[in-house]
């Protein structure tokens, strides 16, 4: 999976915001739905953790389908909060 996060002008002290992104490469259209209904609850679990104005973009990977419900959290949770500090250092 990849994860772009970004802290976009004008976006200080509102909630953040996540989109998924699940090619057809990743497979057919119920892997797919699975693979969105996951991570959409996994991300919830995070958003508390999101500092206010931050967008992310989550992109799945086609090896994302054939992964485990844990495996998917951990690697989500390990992506997403690389991401934020990058972009928290950018930012500095």
């Amino acid at each position: 999976m990849v994860v772009h996060a970004t802290l976009p002008a004008g976006r200080q002290g509102l909630p953040p915001r996540v989109g998924l992104a699940v090619s057809r490469a990743v497979g057919n259209a119920v892997v797919r739905n699975r693979t969105k209904r996951i991570l959409r609850a996994r991300v919830a679990t995070l958003l508390p953790e999101l500092p206010d104005g931050f967008d992310l973009v989550i992109r799945a990977q086609p090896a994302l389908a054939g992964a485990g419900s844990q495996e998917l959290t951990e690697a989500l949770h390990a992506s997403v909060r690389g991401a934020v500090r990058a972009t928290q250092r950018q930012v500095r």
